[in-house]
């Protein structure tokens, strides 16, 4: 039997507007090498100067994991060349860092909460794009310089499971914080994957892979299911040492496979050195108060939603998973409906229906103001559960969103009228009155079918409550 030890490096790019040394736009798809300058294009006499929206998006990430943020920081010189990064080198923080010694929870394999310490999330430069095009390689400049917060995990997951739950755990965090859009498919979130096995009650780590830039949770989970089952079978086959060894490894989305791209450096090839033309980085207590200013996170929420609102755990996870989806649920209980059923109706109906048309909440037809109405007519006995949620699909196919006029149109009002519904009562318990001797003789379960033929001959339209009420009076 084998332990899977799994560390992450996430690499989010900030959401600010300009780059971390220059005021160059950090836009994306912008015409190529458009957003460039001296500075980020490394020309001779260029000289940095820190973007000061970074660093209090780097501290407000500090805070909300627990970490210690220095007050002092330094950056250094990362050496590599890479012909998407025209200075040779890339200006990183490694040896004072930041944010260092953080911490993240997340539901472990075996259900109860997990720490996941974070050693440190340090600010750097990204680097350019390179674009292959057959046999000619072109290189765009517009990212190079764009400022990214890397975290970088404890070996503290043990399956892909964990992996993928703490990096959501991340992207919704970040997300919170307005610190990134953190959209993967455009790389402002993505991770390098730190794999390796090592025999049961081991205490020595085994062999560490990497894993390369991985934009998405489905493939984080593929690239680790696959490179452990390699690991192990080499140490199966007694050739452990030949095929696994310290190496960078990128992940074939196509093949579902891990190739190799190239050995994997320790620090000392990088020869980092720190940056003489960057003095040190020092906050000031403005910084601090501003980076101190954390909305109610997801954690936070969820505390909020179960002890105070009453909601079960697992829709409580779900609504706030999203930010956006927080927010619809929030403006939602707003709205005057129980919580309940605010979020029974969000995540049972609205989003299954929204997962059904591929649609996120944030392109959702029904507004939040919309389903609130709905349910309070639920709630109030204007309509019942079925009814509600015809409208919910005439709405979802529909441009209208009133929904008092959309009830009238369809003709799902209840009928909550005594008299109405006694005299549908009396009619079906006259039809029926040899049922109602067997009722009345000790067989209760034809109760249900009294409600039946009664809801039956309204057309669905009797108030199922003031049915129960009038029938358990007549029968009585």
């Amino acid at each position: 039997m084998f332990e899977v030890v799994i560390g992450l490096e996430v690499h989010v790019q900030l959401n600010t507007k300009t780059k971390l040394f220059c005021s160059c736009a950090t836009s994306f798809a912008q015409e190529q090498n458009s957003n460039t300058c001296p500075t980020c294009l490394a020309l001779p006499g260029a000289l940095p100067v820190v973007n000061k929206e970074a660093v209090i998006k780097a501290m407000k990430f500090g805070y909300a994991v627990n970490a210690n943020v220095n007050e002092i920081s330094n950056f250094d010189r990362k050496s590599y060349f890479y012909p998407d990064s025209p200075m040779a080198y890339q200006i990183t923080q490694l040896y004072r860092a930041i944010v260092k010694n953080g911490e993240l929870f997340i539901n472990g394999s075996d259900g109860k909460e997990k720490r996941v310490r974070i050693f440190q999330a340090h600010l750097e430069a990204d680097a350019g794009k390179s674009i292959h095009e057959g046999a000619i390689s072109k290189v765009d400049l517009n990212r190079a310089g764009t400022p990214l917060l890397e975290i970088v995990s404890g070996p503290d997951m043990r399956s892909a499971d964990e992996a993928v739950e703490y990096l959501k755990k991340l992207h919704s965090l970040v997300r919170y914080l307005d610190i990134s859009d953190a959209n993967m498919q455009e790389g402002s979130f993505r991770c390098d994957v730190n794999v390796s096995i090592r025999p049961k009650g081991q205490e020595e780590f085994g062999t560490r892979v990497e894993i390369k830039n991985i934009n998405s949770f489905r493939f984080v989970k593929q690239a680790i299911e696959y490179e452990v089952e390699r690991q192990i079978e080499a140490y199966e086959d007694g050739v452990y040492e030949e095929e696994v060894w310290q190496e960078t490894r990128l992940f074939d989305t196509v093949k579902g496979e891990t190739k190799s791209m190239r050995g994997k450096e320790d620090s000392a090839d990088y020869r980092y050195f720190p940056d003489p033309d960057l003095r040190p980085l020092i906050v000031t207590e403005d910084m601090i108060k501003e980076a101190k200013k954390i909305p109610e996170l997801p954690d936070e929420k969820i505390k909020r939603y179960t002890q105070e609102l009453k909601i079960k755990q697992y829709d409580a996870e779900v609504i706030t998973a999203q930010k956006e989806l927080a927010s619809y649920f929030e403006e939602l209980i707003a709205s005057g409906v129980e919580a309940k059923n605010a979020s029974t109706w969000l995540i049972n109906e609205l989003l299954g229906r929204l997962n059904k048309e591929g649609l996120d909440i944030t392109q959702s037809p029904v507004s939040a103001k919309t389903l609130g109405t709905l349910i309070s007519r639920i709630e109030d006995g204007t309509i019942s559960g079925k009814g509600a949620k015809d409208v919910l699909d005439y709405i979802m196919k529909n441009e209208e969103s009133d929904v008092d006029s959309i009830i009238e149109k369809l003709g799902l009002k209840q009928v909550s009228d005594d008299g109405a519904i006694l005299a549908i009562i009396d009619e079906i318990l006259a039809n029926n009155e040899d049922k109602v001797a067997e009722y009345k003789a000790g067989k209760e379960k034809l109760f249900g079918f009294f409600v039946g033929q009664v809801m039956k001959a309204s057309k669905g339209s009797a108030n199922p409550q003031k049915v129960n009420q009038l029938l358990k009076q007549r029968l009585s």
